[in-house]
């Protein structure tokens, strides 16, 4: 098989047959309530992936040269306006059967405190944001957000959905 090759990048993993692994990071922000806890979320806009859909109120793919946690404060001040010290969770490693042509690693963090007043930053991707407990998410959820959600201060730092 010839493989096509560009100097400055080699082929891609799809001309090598291969499957890309994507990284991205997660944020949940978290406060406590008469309720219980409650998660900051976001309602995704008219957006390709799971559009009016309910997900973290900022998560985005790592950039190269960046390291997920990086990606999740630079996700946190471009979508939200606010700062953190954020707290790392776990890790999802997740797949789609059905579309079996990458697979993903999304790294999760939470911030209980930070500097500023979440606000929608980027109308363009998010209708609204909002805050919920953890045990009455809203719907529709994103799916693998709702099963995250379900894992936040348990033990487990590595989780796998779709397999």
């Amino acid at each position: 098989m010839s493989v096509p090759h560009d100097a400055g990048t080699g082929p891609t993993p799809q001309e090598l047959g291969r499957f890309v692994v994507v990284p991205a990071s997660y944020v949940y922000l978290l406060r406590e309530a008469e309720n219980g806890t409650e998660v900051l979320l976001q309602q995704r806009g008219d957006v390709d992936f799971m559009a009016w859909h309910w997900a973290a109120g900022a998560a985005g793919h790592v950039e190269r040269g960046e390291t997920a946690p990086q990606a999740a404060a630079r996700e946190l001040r471009e979508e939200l306006d606010v700062e953190a010290d954020l707290t790392f969770e776990f890790t999802m490693q997740r797949t789609d059967r059905a579309l079996a042509i990458d697979e993903r690693a999304d790294f999760f963090f939470t911030a209980r405190s930070w500097r500023g007043e979440p606000r929608i930053v980027e109308a363009s991707k998010c209708a609204q944001i909002g805050w919920f407990p953890l045990d009455a998410l809203p719907e529709p959820m994103v799916p693998h957000e709702r099963f995250a959600l379900a894992h936040l201060g348990g033990e487990q730092r590595y989780l796998s959905f779709g397999f």
